[in-house]
């Protein structure tokens, strides 16, 4: 085989290698950060980073209202001085409880909701690491958008992406040009 496609090939794997170091040296941080944090979420149930689920003492009543939930569930954050505007409530009608949380903290109020009795009020440890998982913790702390999340995912996604890429070649080409040796 020619010289000059050995050279040629020689180069381009000494340009991929360049990219590779000097991309993933910076994304190297976010990369560890994004896999930390996926374990973590895979994990949440069984690493208790989630409040446990807990179920009505009460058989066949009839459910509160929404806007009642969201009442108690600001009465529980005027107790501990925490902001008491919900985020959303999660109902679950097979256990016969509501989850009530909120906008500024990843606290949870769970209430049956046959009695409107406060089950439990803990934090939802798996709220925040996923927002540090998809990089919506910076627009949850500094902004009300969604910049942060979309540059962090984007950035962090096409570097992968870049990786793969060159670390292919970075495999690949040593055979190819060993194979045009021969």
């Amino acid at each position: 085989m020619s010289s000059s496609k050995i050279q040629h090939k020689v180069k381009a794997t000494r340009n991929y290698r360049y990219l590779h170091k000097w991309l993933g040296l910076p994304l190297l941080i976010f990369f560890f950060l994004i896999g930390i944090t996926s374990i973590l979420l895979a994990w949440k149930k069984k690493a208790e980073l989630l409040p446990p689920t807990l179920k009505s003492q009460v058989e066949n009543g009839t459910w509160i209202l929404p806007s009642e939930m969201t009442r108690i569930g600001e009465e529980e954050m005027k107790k501990l001085g925490r902001d008491e505007e919900v985020d959303r409530i999660d109902i679950r009608p097979d256990k016969g409880i509501a989850k009530v949380t909120f906008k500024t903290h990843f606290t949870e109020v769970q209430l049956d909701g046959f009695s409107g009795e406060v089950l439990s009020v803990k934090t939802r440890h798996s709220d925040w690491i996923e927002k540090v998982h998809d990089g919506s913790i910076l627009d949850y702390y500094f902004t009300d958008g969604e910049g942060s999340k979309l540059t962090y995912s984007t950035l962090t996604s096409l570097g992968l992406i870049l990786m793969g890429v060159s670390g292919f070649y970075l495999w690949y080409y040593p055979k190819l040009i060993r194979r045009l040796k021969k």
